[in-house]
């Protein structure tokens, strides 16, 4: 493939049925190791709160965890949700994240709670919302760039880590904040597949230089289920499936072991939603997910793909990164 764009990945720390935080840990620990030695550029994590069944809330956490236990692969946030932080609070923390890991973290913004109203309102964030969300992000660099005279709020770690900041988005809207503000931008294609195109040209269309970005950055999250064989990758499927029907159904989100058939677990409606919802679904062995990228990159501008692997065997998870990187070769 010409322009090849970089691989990277988004983690849930997803638990298994019956498994503890401290295992599914463990293994995000692994697959980020793993995804390291195969040349994958970042992993980020993305804050999620009262959802059973995930467990990166505690995101700045986990981000220094998994950097500790890698030497060069970036690690970052996929997002912070700003609207639950003031945003001294989140220079603070990535300012010392970069601190002890320099030149590998990255703080990628999201403007939803990724949550429900009442937790939100347990974040003590109560009132503040998403439309503070661009006075937020203008704040936010301001304390991690240098610091400048006379300045009263100072982060502390912080202040002139310049931290790359990342905006996230599902809709136009964070588009065209990336683009005005001169930032990267990333959209979430792994649950939200209609908007892609047409956010992606709103930002690349409409993006003005800046201190932290001379050029649009793209980049597109896409589940993926890559297996040995497109048979085997329908099975492991399952366990997506069965994730996204419980979320439609608000259930705890325990990754399930795959099924053989997935009859009478849902009915065709839900089928048809479980399935839009995974529009942009990568599934098959190695050569029919080069295929797929290759139909998706002919269909929009991206510079990297970031890939959400919802496989429930911790071994297959990690050999389908093995099979996603044979997709980069010739």
């Amino acid at each position: 493939m010409s322009n090849q764009p970089d691989y990277s990945l988004l983690e849930l720390a997803s638990v298994r049925e019956g498994d503890s935080v401290g295992t599914t840990l463990k293994n995000s620990v692994a697959y980020a190791q793993h995804a390291e030695t195969l040349g994958f550029k970042r992993i980020w994590l993305a804050e999620h709160h009262n959802i059973e069944g995930i467990s990166s809330s505690a995101t700045s956490v986990l981000i220094g965890h998994i950097a500790g236990k890698t030497q060069s692969i970036r690690v970052g946030s996929g997002g912070v949700m700003l609207p639950n932080h003031p945003p001294l609070v989140i220079a603070e923390q990535f300012g010392t994240l970069e601190s002890i890991y320099p030149g590998r973290i990255d703080l990628g913004l999201g403007r939803a709670p990724g949550t429900d109203p009442i937790t939100a309102r347990a974040l003590r964030r109560d009132g503040m919302g998403a439309e503070q969300f661009p006075q937020d992000v203008a704040q936010l660099q301001a304390l991690l760039a240098p610091m400048q005279p006379g300045q009263s709020v100072k982060a502390i770690p912080g202040a002139g880590t310049n931290v790359p900041v990342w905006l996230l988005g599902s809709s136009l809207y964070s588009a065209q904040l990336a683009a005005m503000r001169g930032l990267p931008y990333s959209f979430a294609g792994h649950f939200a597949p209609r908007l892609y195109r047409e956010a992606i040209k709103v930002y690349r269309d409409n993006f003005q230089p800046s201190e932290q970005l001379k050029e649009p950055y793209a980049m597109l999250a896409v589940p993926a289920i890559p297996a040995n064989s497109v048979e085997e990758a329908k099975y492991l499927a399952t366990t997506s499936y069965q994730r996204i029907l419980s979320l439609f159904k608000g259930q705890p989100l325990w990754m399930k072991p795959p099924v053989e058939s997935m009859d009478g677990l849902w009915s065709a409606g839900e089928e048809a939603t479980v399935k839009d919802f995974l529009g942009l679904q990568l599934l098959g062995d190695a050569a029919a997910i080069k295929s797929q990228v290759k139909q998706l990159l002919a269909s929009v501008d991206v510079d990297e793909l970031m890939f959400t692997v919802d496989i429930y065997d911790p071994e297959k998870r990690k050999h389908a990164l093995d099979i996603l990187d044979e997709t980069r070769r010739d």
